[in-house]
């Protein structure tokens, strides 16, 4: 443990884990004698504000139990990983640009209400609103386990601001995800096979603007994949974290593969995959939001888009773990 201190990190970080998932089981259990106590002196006493007070501690006990199993199917190699968020909007100019960034907005404010660090890595600005692009690193326990299940295209229908017919207009954007690694895994990478372009990193403009080409774009020649960092003030910075998302996700695209493997069956009767819609905001003509793997809804969009995804996130896991079976797929449209 001393003279490996890569090890001795590892070591100390499985048993934080560990300790956490103890001391969430003892919190449920104790929880639960204290409701039955609470309940059982309200009714020996006759005070009914003592047993509803039991009885919301039982129903917020429900809600933490079920939120505890699933993190019980976060088993993946990787699931306990820091994560990357990549949004790319969609086709339709200003409009998807502006829907890009609502759900970088989103995804901010779940990282952030799970406690999550947030850190800032990429950003191409539309020309009028908005986000052509934006990646984000989300560092926290299991975020990448959590957040993996929303890679896909969402798509927001609403009456858009831009339109000064006040028409309603269909935007689609599309969201990837993937683990954040370690030098304890190993990706090979052929130098030869990695184009290395540097531009401007764009800037609030004036005395802040870049006088630099400081900001890195790499392209991996085989796959075709490819990542950007300009949050760093040197160029050597931003090459060093472009790497490391390199690797990330080429990391990320061979779990996919196996997972393909393993759940090609269940993709067959389901027909959603990787890169589908996968969900629907709708904010005019009605409000609603839904899941289109998994049937989950919601009535309140603005609590959805201010970062309210456990319910989704935990159903499209659960889906995923046990193969889709039983699970409706519908189509607003």
């Amino acid at each position: 443990m001393w003279n490996d201190q890569a090890r001795a990190q590892k070591v100390m970080q499985e048993r934080t884990r560990l300790e956490n998932a103890l001391k969430g089981f003892e919190n449920l259990e104790q929880t639960l004698e204290d409701a039955i106590e609470l309940i059982g002196l309200g009714d020996e006493e006759g005070d009914e504000d003592a047993i509803t007070e039991g009885e919301e501690m039982l129903n917020g006990l429900m809600v933490e139990a079920e939120k505890q199993e699933v993190e019980t199917l976060l088993s993946g190699e990787a699931d306990s990983n820091d994560c990357f968020i990549e949004i790319h909007s969609g086709a339709g100019g200003t409009e998807s640009q502006d829907w890009a960034s609502m759900l970088y907005r989103m995804y901010t404010r779940w990282a952030e209400a799970h406690g999550h660090k947030v850190e800032h890595v990429e950003e191409s600005p539309g020309e009028e609103a908005g986000i052509k692009s934006a990646t984000i690193k989300v560092t926290g326990h299991n975020a990448y386990g959590w957040a993996k299940t929303e890679a896909g295209v969402h798509r927001l229908v609403r009456i858009s601001p831009y339109d000064s017919s006040a028409r309603r207009h269909t935007s689609f954007a599309s969201v990837w995800i993937y683990p954040s690694i370690d030098d304890a895994i190993e990706v090979e990478i052929e130098e030869k096979d990695v184009r290395t372009d540097t531009y401007r990193a764009s800037g609030a403009g004036g005395q802040h603007i870049n006088k630099t080409d400081s900001a890195v774009r790499l392209t991996h020649e085989p796959t075709g994949i490819v990542v950007q960092c300009q949050s760093g003030r040197s160029q050597h910075k931003n090459r060093a974290e472009a790497w490391a998302m390199l690797r990330a996700r080429l990391y990320e695209l061979e779990l996919q593969k196996r997972e393909d493997e393993a759940n090609k069956a269940a993709e067959g009767k389901t027909e959603i995959g990787w890169g589908h819609q996968i969900r629907s905001y709708v904010l005019q003509p009605y409000q609603m939001v839904k899941d289109l793997r998994t049937g989950v809804e919601s009535p309140t969009p603005q609590t959805v888009l201010d970062g309210d995804l456990d319910k989704f996130m935990a159903a499209a896991l659960a889906q995923r773990i046990h193969g889709g079976e039983g699970v409706e797929v519908a189509d607003l449209d």
